[in-house]
């Protein structure tokens, strides 16, 4: 249930709306630009403009702590994910500090006393033991497609290494610390037999890099997952299966690992490209049928979108006959009810072994060039989503590619939302939602303002001696914004620069 606008409140209301009578909560949640550029709140004509919009507002421990206000977040039926990539170490460590205050308060109120330090210690232990979700955190796709990069490549490698070097050492289970992202990767353009390579790839260079570090493949294996999207082009019905064979044939011959370790858990989200603001209804076919072939291909979780994000974040209306979407798909539709129905069919098989040897013939093209790093360098990955992109976009409009209610079919009486702008209700922050926020920031800076300066500089030595970031960044999101954070680590990480 992705969602995410306005302030933590509003987003949290949204949360329950989604949740109600749902025999588990799983709560996505979508951040605001500002956020996701590792911004606090601001006057700047470029940043107060953005707060809330597209997504919520989370900039202190404190709002993490509204968001998912009335959510038992060590509840084995909860899980969160969250869709940010540059600030993800921030972000995580306020929402696994919000966990165990959760457990905290819990105890007090269950023993009417404050626990001791050996109690809170053991309190702790167990809720990064249980607490489940997954943070994006993928900062490789974000130099290839989606942009959102805010320190130089090198330091947010060393940033990710730290998250799940800590997941290690305090048995932090059942969390995801990245989600390899072929959706970002396939939003920009590319085909799904590039988005499944350049993802795969990418993972592989996770664990390559994990391993440099001194962990032990089964370790952390368990704590990575995988992100497609699914159009309607045929490969799309495979390229899980063909994902799976890979990993799990790598994993066990390259590195020996286990078998929990073989596993690939991957998500699928519909395809957000395909969906057009000219016939606006037919999205919810398109939809459908994308979200059929996420289910015959046995993807782990799916999300479906609504059929008016071509224009607009989604109403009450249009969340809910997406998620009916699932829902029919699932509990209704007979073919659903029988695990991967399709399997030994003839044009399955071959469409897995045909899209496994393009995969890894793109896997070849990378190595080439010097390894996934070594081809980003030159700009490779870039280059071909963009070239794939634009021939895309020359069929479109061409016709080539037939597209129903956009070149071929189309009802020239039909309205495009533009024609009938005030049909539909836009979700927008509102001006007291943005002042509301720039008020909690200015309450929250004020309240720690004699223990900032302190633990930033104390993050910035962590960071120089090249100790475990994230484990300090636990402490450090107790009493410093996410702006005050990113600006700290700036001066010692270094800015994201993209290579020319």
């Amino acid at each position: 249930m992705f969602a995410g606008e306005g302030t933590p409140m509003r987003t949290n209301r949204r949360f329950h709306y989604l949740s109600v009578d749902a025999p588990a909560n799983r709560l996505s949640t979508a951040f605001d630009s500002v956020t996701l550029y590792g911004h606090d709140p601001a006057e700047r004509p470029d940043i107060y403009g953005k707060i809330g919009e597209s997504g919520v507002s989370i900039c202190t421990i404190e709002d993490m702590a509204r968001l998912f206000e009335g959510f038992e977040l060590c509840h084995p039926k909860t899980s969160v994910s969250m869709t940010i990539n540059g600030p993800a170490p921030f972000v995580l460590a306020m929402f696994l500090n919000v966990a165990v205050d959760q457990q905290l308060t819990r105890f007090e109120q269950d023993n009417h006393r404050a626990p001791t330090q050996d109690e809170q210690k053991v309190i702790r232990a167990q809720t990064l033991s249980n607490v489940r979700g997954t943070v994006q955190a993928d900062i490789l796709k974000e130099d290839q497609a989606q942009n959102t990069c805010i320190f130089n490549t090198e330091f947010a490698l060393k940033m990710m290494g730290d998250i799940q070097e800590f997941f290690v050492e305090n048995d932090v289970n059942n969390y995801y610390s990245v989600s390899v992202s072929g959706y970002h990767i396939a939003e920009a353009g590319a085909y799904p037999i590039t988005q499944t390579a350049f993802t795969l790839a990418n993972g592989f260079t996770y664990v390559e890099y994990y391993l440099a570090r001194g962990l032990s493949i089964d370790d952390f294996a368990h704590n990575l997952s995988f992100f497609f999207s699914n159009g309607l082009d045929a490969e799309y019905s495979v390229i899980g299966r063909v994902a799976r064979r890979i990993w799990a044939v790598t994993l066990q011959k390259r590195y020996g690992a286990n078998l929990r370790s073989q596993k690939l858990k991957y998500h699928v989200q519909t395809s957000g490209r395909s969906l057009h603001a000219k016939d606006i209804q037919f999205n919810d076919i398109r939809t459908t049928l994308q979200a059929l072939l996420a289910f015959y291909d046995n993807c782990n979780s799916l999300h479906t979108n609504a059929y008016d994000e071509a224009v607009t974040t989604p109403t009450e209306e249009s969340v809910r006959r997406a998620l009916a979407i699932q829902l029919i798909t699932s509990r209704e539709f007979g073919m659903s009810l029988n695990e991967n129905p399709n399997q030994g069919s003839f044009i399955i098989d071959e469409l897995t072994d045909l899209v496994e040897e393009a995969v890894l013939c793109e896997f070849e093209r990378i190595s080439a060039r010097g390894g996934v790093l070594g081809a980003m360098e030159r700009e490779y990955q870039r280059g071909k989503i963009q070239d794939e992109s634009l021939r895309y976009e020359r069929k479109k409009h061409s016709g080539e590619l037939a597209i129903v209610g956009i070149n071929t079919f189309v009802n020239e009486d039909a309205q495009t939302f533009e024609a009938n702008v005030d049909a539909m209700p836009l979700t927008r922050a509102t001006e007291e939602e943005r002042q509301t926020q720039l008020k909690n920031l200015r309450s929250f800076q004020q309240k720690h303002k004699e223990q900032t300066s302190q633990a930033l500089q104390k993050l910035k030595d962590v960071a120089i001696s090249g100790e475990n970031i994230f484990a300090e960044l636990m402490d450090t999101v107790r009493v410093a914004s996410l702006g005050q954070i990113t600006g700290a680590l700036y001066e010692v990480g270094g800015r994201y620069r993209r290579n020319m």
